[in-house]
């Protein structure tokens, strides 16, 4: 019988956490292609200026996860205002810096207040349907592309009026999505003030609910970790503690590894993105107009991968066919990358990147969402904060292996990271192994 289904409409405030993200990464789009020229106006040579950029991924490592687990605690809608308000008083102490040491605090001012994604997806996570959540994580991600397109070009048109105007925008684009958050955005954990199922019986039974769930989940012989179209829904039924714990360790495991998995992915993709303008300029001749393009049509791609084919491909392949078809695009893009194939291999590489990251993003944080249940926030967070390391040791790597092995070695060594997540993906259960073995 075939059945006919309707697509469901978004959750209440759905969009509200969209713009929000949006919004951020705009801002942060705006000030990433300004900085390097700014803080030379202050005497900061190269070195002084990777050490500023891993000062704000720095600060986000260290308090993604406080801010995820007070989110748990007191709500997502505190957080996530905190979190812009911060990022428009980084802006504008960046701004308005006269000294390096400024420079250096309001960009560590920024760092601490990025928290505002994860808090986001743990928000989208709160609101989304099982089976829709990795069509909603999707579309949160779609927001890195909109952010990538349009920060550089508005940067791009502020700096015309002066090398400080790019942040001072940055700043006011960030108080007003705060205002308005405050105004728009509903509270989305269960059991803080503000959400509708506040009251402590309620909360209580949720909790119960859930820990029934995973105590179910480990019966059903055929269900797997990862693999599998759409994601399994278990029903109800009775309870053992130990069962439960059991089942709530092998779910820690899982979330681990998925964000061991995002951690070496990032490493990978980051020391793409920190030296692929050297290597546009220096094998293909592209100045930095041109360079910029290519940024911009990768952010186009995003964000038709993530607002349009993820959902249809984790609905197909599962999250754990996703990751694994993500992991091995980027390690396909990365090693051809390695190697000086003309234009046309740069195309194929730009795309087998752009897509596998497009997928790779939001499928590891609904699959870690889909995994943390009551503390969604906190792995998220520190999912962003792995990510966060990432991005230090990435570019720092890469960096390195560019100047003095070759500008084809990041992207080898990335090839081999990708290959190397792709191994460390959670295996399918044992029964699940006996079911498909049989």
């Amino acid at each position: 019988m075939a059945e006919k289904t309707e697509r469901q409409p978004f959750p209440r405030g759905f969009w509200v956490i969209w713009t929000t993200v949006a919004v951020d990464l705009i801002g942060f789009g705006i000030v990433l292609p300004i900085l390097p020229q700014y803080a030379e106006r202050f005497g900061a040579g190269a070195a002084v200026i990777g050490l500023l950029s891993a000062s704000f991924s720095l600060a986000q490592l260290i308090f993604a996860p406080v801010w995820g687990k007070l989110s748990d605690r007191i709500g997502r809608k505190p957080i996530i205002i905190i979190s812009l308000f911060g990022t428009a008083i980084g802006s504008l102490v960046t701004g308005f810096a006269g000294a390096l040491w400024v420079l250096f605090l309001g960009r560590i001012i920024d760092g601490i207040s990025g928290a505002s994604v994860s808090v986001a997806q743990a928000a989208v996570a709160d609101i989304s349907p099982a089976r829709q959540r990795a069509r909603y994580m999707g579309l949160i991600g779609a927001a890195f592309g909109v952010g990538f397109v349009a920060g550089p070009a508005i940067g791009a048109l502020a700096a015309l009026g002066g090398p400080k105007v790019p942040f001072f925008v940055a700043a006011a684009i960030a108080a007003v999505n705060a205002l308005i958050a405050i105004k728009r955005l509903p509270e989305t954990a269960r059991g803080v003030k503000g959400h509708p199922l506040a009251r402590a019986d309620e909360v209580a039974l949720r909790e119960a609910e859930f820990a029934a769930a995973l105590a179910d989940a480990e019966n059903i012989a055929a269900e797997p970790a990862l693999d599998g179209p759409g994601i399994v829904e278990p029903a109800h039924g009775a309870l053992h503690h130990e069962n439960a714990d059991h089942t709530s360790a092998d779910r820690r495991a899982e979330i681990i590894r998925l964000i061991v998995v995002a951690f070496v992915g990032v490493v990978a993709f980051s020391g793409f993105e920190a030296t692929f303008s050297l290597l546009a300029n220096n094998r293909y001749g592209l100045g930095l107009s041109a360079t910029a393009a290519v940024f911009a049509g990768i952010g186009v791609v995003l964000v038709g991968v993530q607002g349009g084919l993820v959902g249809p491909v984790t609905h197909r392949l599962g999250e754990g066919g996703t990751l694994r078809f993500g992991l091995i695009a980027n390690c396909f893009g990365l090693l051809v990358l390695a190697f000086d194939l003309g234009w046309a291999g740069l195309v194929v590489a730009l795309l087998l990147l752009t897509l596998g990251q497009g997928l790779l993003t939001p499928t590891l944080s609904s699959a870690v969402a889909g995994r943390a249940g009551v503390d969604t926030g906190v792995w998220l967070g520190w999912q962003q904060s792995a990510g966060g390391a990432a991005r230090v040791i990435g570019p720092l790597a890469a960096g390195a292996l560019f100047q003095w092995a070759g500008m084809g070695w990041p992207y080898a060594v990335g090839a081999g990271l990708a290959a190397l997540a792709l191994t460390l993906l959670p295996k399918r259960s044992e029964a699940a192994s006996r079911v498909t073995a049989g």
